[in-house]
């Protein structure tokens, strides 16, 4: 079972307070987080990934009774956002063998197979082009299969249907209801009913 404990959570950027006095604890495998743009989503996600600290408060994690900071998740944690880029230089086949082994020296994580990754998300056709090269869409589905490439049991996922199509779309459905593991936990920042419409609980920012 897998936990997530916020408790009076706070972030100010300046002196704007973007997320006050958040607490929720939630166990179930698919978790969203609902709000307008601007209400703290993806600061929220950044907070339980341990890529940014709060001002106050604090984010645990219990995974098989074991509590775990953000910053004790590293390598238990999948992210994917629109903000989080890939190496353009490299092609997409080598950044994900390149993060495979990253993933392997961290965190000793057994990777899953990049190929079959980027099959799932139907970027297979796309391997061999540079990351640089590719269309917004196409970098989408490179992230996706990165964030599980290393198996983790947390999976967060900002805006996974932004510039997709609508195929793209129904494979990110998919994907929220079936990360491929039974005891993974799923969160979805996002702004789109169908994806929200998903999750068993939401935390609702507005």
């Amino acid at each position: 079972m897998i936990t997530l404990k916020i408790n009076n959570l706070k972030k100010r950027y300046n002196n704007v307070f973007v997320l006050e006095k958040l607490t929720r604890k939630s166990s179930v495998s698919i978790l969203g987080i609902a709000g307008p743009n601007g209400s703290g989503k993806s600061t929220l996600l950044k907070c339980m990934a341990g890529l940014t600290k709060p001002t106050a408060g604090t984010v645990t994690w219990t995974l098989n009774g074991d509590t775990c900071t953000p910053a004790e998740m590293n390598g238990r944690i999948g992210f994917a956002a629109p903000y989080v880029e890939l190496y353009e230089g490299m092609s997409v086949i080598e950044n994900m063998r390149f993060l495979m082994q990253l993933h392997r020296d961290k965190s000793g994580f057994t990777s899953t197979d990049p190929g079959q990754l980027l099959r799932r998300f139907q970027a297979d056709s796309f391997a061999e082009k540079l990351y640089g090269e590719l269309s917004t869409g196409q970098r989408q589905r490179v992230k996706l299969s990165s964030a599980f490439l290393h198996n983790p049991p947390v999976i967060l996922l900002d805006e996974p249907g932004s510039n997709l199509d609508p195929k793209g779309k129904q494979l990110i459905r998919e994907t929220i209801q079936h990360p491929g593991d039974d005891q993974k936990m799923v969160i979805v920042a996002s702004n789109l009913t169908e994806e929200l419409e998903l999750c068993e609980e939401i935390i609702d920012l507005s």
